[in-house]
């Protein structure tokens, strides 16, 4: 299955140390504007590099769009796209070429297909989110037709939590450090953990919380095309996610219903809403109109700068320690891939909503 969404599909490819990884991305409207400047702008968030808090591994992450796009307007066709690899070191990986590393996909791998591309997980490395980050930029061109803008943040790293509500953040500032945390102090602190743990050979995890704003009212399909569904399945199809939870989520457990329930009222300008939001957006598996807001937990990655336990393919114990570059915490790099797969379930469940005959919002033109 390396294709996502039902409507507006992404198909992808391309391993860690391959060539190139790519995508082709089918159902996309015809007649949109595509900046690649924005697209480009996207990838630029997600390359490694960027900072003393990231993998050394110097890739530009150049896009390439082979086709569906003509004089800078999508054309309805297929739109096919490639960022090629162009600082691989596979010689990091010689070594374990044999060695099952904890909590990686080598042994699941190995024992699904018979053989494994032990060059940074090849398929399985996250490096393949290059595919999702671009697809997911085409879908925010899509969604700026109807006025959906999508907000990711680091939230927490470690014990470091952002408390603040979102409503209280200013979400234009998310780009302003290198975490990605809208709060510059908590920002700081996020980071002089990161760096600690990177000095110590480890790895931290932590949570990446996502808004989306202006979505209509109506998006999802029930039962099995719940929006919150598909949410939560495009986030943990992303490397390294451990848990998704929206609106009150696990934190609602302790209230009662009388609590938690939204109770809707008219709103000044004539339309109906709900006073609270605990929902998260969704009720019912629709979009209600009301801000979209979930969280994403994030494990420690499995590549350790240290002595590890394990075994190798004839099951003889061994012990190594991973070479090569490498993030202490995946947090400020996953944050453009979060925001990219919320905006491919959305403008998926925009499309099928307009294709249902279901959709009430005025459609685009």
């Amino acid at each position: 299955m390396n294709t996502f969404g039902d409507i507006l599909r992404l198909t992808t490819f391309g391993e860690s140390h391959g060539v190139a990884i790519g995508g082709v991305l089918d159902g996309f409207p015809a007649g949109i504007d595509v900046d690649v400047e924005f697209i480009q702008s996207e990838l630029n968030r997600r390359r490694p590099g960027q900072s003393a808090l990231t993998t050394a591994r110097a890739e530009d992450d150049r896009v390439e769009i082979l086709s569906g796009v003509f004089e800078g307007k999508s054309t309805g066709t297929p739109i096919a796209f490639e960022v090629r690899n162009e600082n691989q070191r596979s010689g990091d990986y010689s070594e374990l070429k044999d060695i099952f590393r904890p909590s990686h996909a080598d042994y699941t791998y190995m024992k699904k297909y018979g053989i494994r591309d032990y060059a940074g997980g090849g398929r399985a490395s996250a490096r393949t989110t290059i595919a999702q980050v671009a697809g997911g930029a085409f879908a925010k061109l899509l969604l700026r037709r109807i006025g959906v803008r999508v907000y990711a943040y680091t939230s927490q790293v470690g014990d470091i939590a952002l408390h603040l509500p979102y409503q209280s953040l200013d979400l234009e500032a998310i780009e302003s450090n290198a975490v990605r945390c809208p709060d510059a102090q908590t920002a700081e602190r996020m980071a002089q953990e990161i760096l600690r743990v990177k000095a110590e050979g480890d790895t931290v995890g932590g949570i990446i919380s996502c808004v989306i704003k202006g979505c209509p009212v109506g998006l999802g399909e029930p039962q099995f095309g719940k929006l919150h569904a598909k949410l939560a399945g495009a986030m943990l199809s992303i490397n390294a996610v451990k848990g998704f939870d929206y609106g009150c989520g696990f934190d609602g457990v302790t209230k009662r219903g009388s609590e938690l329930n939204d109770i809707f009222e008219c709103k000044p300008d004539g339309s109906i809403g709900t006073r609270t939001n605990h929902s998260g957006g969704v009720q019912g598996g629709i979009s209600n109109g009301e801000d979209i807001y979930f969280r994403v937990a994030f494990k420690p990655v499995p590549t350790l700068l240290k002595d590890q336990e394990s075994v190798d393919t004839e099951g003889r114990a061994v012990t190594y320690k991973a070479r090569g570059r490498h993030d202490a915490c995946v947090l400020p790099r996953a944050v453009p891939i979060v925001d990219a797969m919320a905006a491919l379930v959305v403008a998926d469940a925009y499309l099928m909503s307009k294709a249902s005959g279901a959709f009430t919002v005025e459609c685009l033109p």
